[in-house]
């Protein structure tokens, strides 16, 4: 059975840099779950980050830097290593990651001003994740991700 590795936060963990979580109540989620199909990853708390910190954006020259200035690029990096190593040691071809987020989204991303305005884009994680041949989708895309799983 397929193993598909997800963001911890869309679990309800309470991962995220204010200390919440984004918990998705997706049938399929509970169903993968029940299956044993999940492998469950916050990539910002892998690279060493703590519970609660400071919002990070990735900035236009690629760096990630935290609301004060901060760069916490390789503690983003060291994540992103550590999801890419979970999907090769379970063979995982498929991740479902927290659209916007700095380390997580696939689509969009936070512009790097810190105003709230998002812009096209891909999380540290995300990227890498795709540079090695692993499919990301976001929370808004499940069943498109369990349609490729059937």
């Amino acid at each position: 059975m397929k193993k598909i590795l997800v963001s911890a936060c869309l679990l309800g963990e309470k991962v995220r840099y204010d200390g919440n979580s984004q918990q998705q109540h997706h049938v399929m989620l509970n169903k993968w779950q029940q299956q044993g199909r999940i492998i469950s990853i916050c990539p910002e708390v892998a690279g060493g980050l703590t519970i609660p910190r400071e919002p990070a954006e990735i900035q236009p020259d690629s760096r990630v830097i935290t609301q004060k200035g901060i760069n916490v690029g390789h503690q983003f990096l060291l994540g992103a290593e550590k999801a890419l190593f979970l999907c090769q040691k379970y063979e995982i071809r498929y991740a479902l990651l927290k659209e916007s987020s700095p380390s997580c989204g696939s689509h969009t991303i936070y512009d790097g001003t810190f105003s709230n305005s998002k812009i096209s884009g891909m999380g540290v994680t995300a990227a890498l994740l795709e540079e090695n041949g692993i499919q990301v989708f976001s929370e808004h895309q499940i069943d498109e991700l369990n349609h490729l799983l059937n």
